[in-house]
C-alpha cells in the first residue's frame, strides 16, 4: 500500500480496456482535476478498435493493444500481458471493461494492486449478462461493485458498491445505462482510496483505513 503521506501524483496506474473506456475516462478526468492523487500511465487493450485506446492518446497517456489473436493459448497471452504491464511500474492495475478472464499466474503477480469493476451487485450476478439477468429475476435494486481480483471470477473482496432501483418498465439498455452513471462515480472513488494509501488487500480481506470494508 502507498504511504498517505506521499505526493500527488506519485500512484502509477495501468488501464486495461477492451471497449469504449468511459470507466477509464472518469479516472482519468479525476487524476486531471486532481480528485485522485495518481496518474494513469498507460493504457493497454487487447482489441484494436477500442476506442479507449484513442481516450489515452488524445490525453497524451501512453496506449498499446495486445491482440489475444496473436498467442497460442491464455498462458502465453497472460506472460505477455504482464510483461507489457510491469514495464510501466504500476503500483495499481486498474480492469475497466477488460473482457478477458485472467489465469492465476496473472492475478498473483498483481495480487492486492489488481482491481476490477462489474456490473452487479455482487456476489449476485457474476459473469455476464447482468442487467437481463436482474430483470429477469424481478430484482427490485442493481449497480456495481468495485472488488480486488481473485483467481476466482468476479469474486474477490469488494471494496465499494453503488446502487440503483430497477423500474417496471426498464430494458436492459436503460438500467444498463443508470449502472453506468453509478460506476463513473464509485470506480474513481476506490482508485482514489488505494493511489491515497488508505485502501489495501490483507489476509483476503479489503481494509479502508485499517478496517475491514463491509457493504
Amino acid at each position: 500500500m502507498l504511504s498517505s503521506n506521499n505526493d500527488a501524483k506519485t500512484c502509477r496506474i495501468v488501464v486495461l480496456i477492451s471497449g469504449n473506456g468511459s470507466n477509464l475516462q472518469a479516472i482519468m478526468d479525476q487524476c486531471g482535476r486532481g480528485g485522485i492523487p495518481a496518474e494513469v500511465t498507460a493504457v493497454i487493450s487487447n482489441v484494436e478498435s477500442a476506442f479507449g485506446l484513442t481516450r489515452a492518446r488524445q490525453a497524451g497517456i501512453s496506449a498499446h493493444c495486445l491482440d489475444h489473436r496473436d498467442f497460442a493459448n491464455r498462458l502465453e497471452y497472460d506472460d505477455a500481458l504482464a510483461a507489457l504491464v510491469e514495464a510501466f511500474h504500476p503500483d495499481l492495475v486498474v480492469l475497466a471493461g477488460f473482457m478477458r478472464i485472467l489465469g492465476p499466474q496473472f492475478v498473483d503477480r498483481f495480487a492486492g494492486r489488481l482491481i476490477n469493476i462489474h456490473p452487479s451487485l455482487l456476489p449476485r450476478y457474476p459473469g455476464l449478462d447482468t442487467h437481463e439477468r436482474a430483470i429477469a429475476d424481478g430484482a427490485k435494486e442493481h449497480g456495481a461493485s468495485v472488488h480486488f481480483v481473485t483467481q476466482d471470477l468476479d469474486a474477490g473482496p469488494v471494496i465499494i458498491q453503488g446502487r440503483v432501483a430497477v423500474m417496471k418498465d426498464d430494458s436492459a439498455e436503460i438500467l444498463a445505462a443508470r449502472v453506468h452513471d453509478v460506476e463513473h462515480r464509485i470506480y474513481p472513488q476506490a482508485v482514489g482510496w488505494f493511489a491515497s494509501g488508505r485502501l489495501a488487500l490483507k489476509d483476503g480481506v479489503a481494509l479502508l483505513d485499517g478496517q475491514p470494508l463491509t457493504d
